[in-house]
């Protein structure tokens, strides 16, 4: 991809000038690399970080598992790892969110100049074939847009569960505690199968834009 960049200088390039997209877009073409690959790359980045999440929920999920099993000696140590993993999911799920954004900026930006492009064509039949292949990009973008929010929704109330969990062990740092825990395991197992089949969707989806953008090429 291209965000791991082409050569230290394009790095630094590229940190300088983020900060007006207009200018990155520019520079970014000036090198060959226009927003439908700048979009390719930041759906496929998108898809790694729901990868990412859904490790990182998993793991949270074994944590709190081993920490319903373990004695009354070991509640401390419990409460580190468990708010370890819950502070973690959390990071997770920001990266998720920061991704999809992303991908929404420069599919915004491109729809916008492929629509003001039309206008420049002579050749009516090709403005048309043009106007065609815009509506059905629009159409695969937005039904992917919408699995990843979907998934995305998903994730707080798992992080709002997780966290009412943490909480209660950290102010009860007793045997019943545990036992209160265990209630609650079934809850947020199913909660976070929920989450992993709504980022398998939402992963699918982006991975069939991928190939659309690509064969379109």
């Amino acid at each position: 991809m291209f965000d791991q960049y082409r050569s230290p200088y394009i790095a630094l390039l590229l940190i300088l000038l983020t900060g007006c997209s207009s200018v990155y877009y520019d520079t970014m073409e000036s090198v060959g690399y226009h927003k439908r690959d700048i979009l390719v790359d930041r759906v496929e980045a998108a898809k790694d970080a729901q990868t990412d999440a859904q490790e990182q929920f998993k793991s949270a999920l074994d944590q709190f598992a081993s920490v319903i099993r373990l004695e009354e000696s070991d509640l401390k140590r419990a409460y580190d790892d468990l708010n370890h993993e819950f502070e973690s999911s959390e990071s997770a799920a920001q990266e998720v969110t920061d991704r999809i954004n992303k991908v929404e900026s420069v599919a915004e930006d491109l729809f916008e100049e492929w629509q003001e492009e039309l206008e420049l064509y002579e050749n009516q039949k090709l403005k048309a074939a043009s106007k065609q292949q815009l509506s059905k990009t629009k159409s695969r973008y937005r039904s992917m847009l919408k699995s990843m929010r979907q998934a995305e929704k998903t994730m707080q109330p798992v992080l709002n569960n997780f966290r009412d969990n943490v909480l209660y062990l950290k102010h009860n740092l007793n045997a019943q505690a545990i036992g209160s825990l265990r209630g609650e395991f079934g809850n947020l197992k199913a909660d976070i199968t929920n989450l992993i089949n709504r980022m398998n969707q939402s992963i699918k989806r982006s991975d069939e834009f991928i190939r659309d953008m690509q064969s379109a090429n």
